[in-house]
């Protein structure tokens, strides 16, 4: 049993070709746009107050710097192999391609975690957001159906009760789910829509928060420590492991290479692309918002609203910015929902999941089984967990695949150094090993128990290997072929 077996590079470059099992429709400006669906969301809307108010206070700004100076050195390891492999699957196809199957199922179910967690986490977000809205409209949501069952929520009057269902965030993503089953055109038109709506919001919130910001609050920069991870240095670390949710979006676009028109050419665009312009977004945002707003009281549901209220931009602005957050919310889990549906589809292509899991709907042409089953198991898991649970273990899971996609890479130029390579990492010896040492220091600050949680769920992912995926893996019953450097095998 070799559970090292790899793929040959050439005969994925080959399927990737020829296999036309999924439409390819998606141009550059689907792919960039895909991107900042999905990283202008949650990080920006939601977790900039969580983590000024919790970890890191004025500094926040440094945490996105952290992570995006991470996000670059990944995105750039990403394009090389999004380009060379185009193929669904992400960091999982590059991984069975480079490091063996064992790797390329760990970095899957790794990937499980990060999208379908991904999802969790934006749709408990879009739950605040709908309610605040609702809210100022005058329409009352009760609190208790729009949280996490049993979770512990304060109400005005002092009072305590307790969540029963999460109805909002379930709504979301039926209707997300039933989307990406019509049809990728359709859900990557509906994107870029949304796309500059929440990109228009922010630019007036730019413009017209900016000049209420008052310097003091920015002062200090790092507020004194209260404890590992709660200010001073360690907080803008755990901050930037924690707010580094708010980048796999770039990752996700990966997944969609199967249904680029010109992967080789436009999968760096879209991931550079979408990483670049999001990750200047983060840093202005987040310096107004905490220059506008004292950093303590940021840790609300709706926190770039509270600033624009505090800078004095009326109702209007306001809920302009809830509609935009809602709409930029929704693009996240669309584009979370794809990737792990695609990541899904992939697996079970290569027998490692059930055969079921890789049937293509016959009219839409949309892995409809693999989409299906990601919805409902993200519309009951949004219903159970908070949003600081399902952040930080997402944040843990993307950092560990940008981990073994920055190896895999150096990996790959030693075994294929001839390799076709469309798209080649920049100083590939430097980039890549501070791609893995960036992702590593963030993880190493993050708290002990999101660190148990991701070894627990590694666990039930290997019981699930050596019992299933291992005995059905296509390698294993087809037998495969040696991959030779740069020539197909013989």
């Amino acid at each position: 049993m070799d559970l090292f077996r790899r793929k040959s590079i050439t005969e994925l470059q080959s399927d990737a070709q020829t296999d036309t099992s999924l439409k390819r429709v998606l141009g550059p400006w689907n792919l960039i746009f895909l991107g900042i669906g999905a990283i202008i969301g949650g990080g920006i809307f939601v977790l900039t107050g969580k983590v000024a108010a919790q970890n890191a206070g004025p500094a926040v700004v440094l945490s996105f710097v952290l992570a995006g100076v991470a996000s670059v050195f990944a995105a750039l390891c990403y394009s090389e192999f999004a380009s060379t492999v185009p193929m669904a699957g992400s960091a999982y196809t590059y991984g069975y391609a480079t490091l063996g199957e064992l790797f390329a199922w760990i970095i899957g179910w790794d990937l499980i975690l990060e999208y379908a967690l991904g999802a969790v986490t934006v749709a408990i977000s879009w739950s605040g957001y709908c309610v605040s809205l609702f809210d100022q409209f005058g329409i009352h949501i009760p609190p208790e159906w729009a949280a996490a069952r049993g979770a512990e929520i304060k109400l005005p009057d002092g009072t305590v009760t307790r969540g029963i269902f999460n109805v909002p965030a379930v709504f979301i993503i039926a209707f997300v789910t039933t989307l990406l089953i019509v049809g990728i055109r359709e859900s990557a038109n509906l994107n870029n829509v949304v796309v500059v709506i929440k990109v228009a919001v922010i630019l007036l919130f730019i413009g017209g928060a900016i000049k209420a910001i008052n310097s003091a609050n920015w002062t200090p920069l790092f507020p004194p420590m209260e404890g590992p991870g709660h200010f001073g240095w360690s907080g803008v670390v755990r901050g930037a492991g924690i707010v580094f949710f708010a980048y796999i979006g770039f990752d996700a676009v990966s997944t969609a290479a199967q249904e680029a028109r010109n992967p080789q050419r436009d999968m760096p665009r879209g991931i550079i692309g979408s990483l670049l312009i999001c990750t200047v977004l983060y840093i202005i945002v987040s310096g107004i918002a905490t220059g506008v707003v004292p950093y303590k009281e940021l840790n609300v549901s709706a926190p770039i609203a509270l600033a624009a209220e505090r800078a004095g931009m009326g109702h209007w602005m306001t809920a302009a910015i809830k509609i935009g957050a809602l709409a930029g919310l929704s693009s996240v889990i669309l584009v979370m929902l794809m990737g792990q549906s695609r990541v899904f589809w992939a697996m079970s292509r290569d027998g490692l999941l059930p055969a079921f899991v890789n049937r293509v709907h016959p009219r839409f042409k949309t892995p409809w089984i693999t989409t299906i089953v990601t919805g409902l198991a993200v519309g009951i898991v949004s219903t159970l967990i908070d949003l600081s649970f399902a952040s930080e273990l997402v944040s843990i899971g993307t950092l560990l695949a940008f981990v073994i996609v920055s190896v895999g890479v150096l990996i790959l130029r030693v075994k294929e150094p001839e390799l076709p390579r469309s798209f080649k990492t920049p100083a590939v010896w430097i980039t890549a090993p501070l791609g893995a040492i960036t992702a590593l220091y963030l993880m190493a600050g993050l708290p002990g128990e999101t660190w148990l949680r991701l070894v627990i769920w590694f666990v039930i992912g290997m019981v699930i290997y050596f019992s299933y995926s291992v005995h059905h893996s296509k390698l294993q019953t087809h037998g495969t072929r040696p991959a030779k450097s740069g020539r197909p095998p013989s």
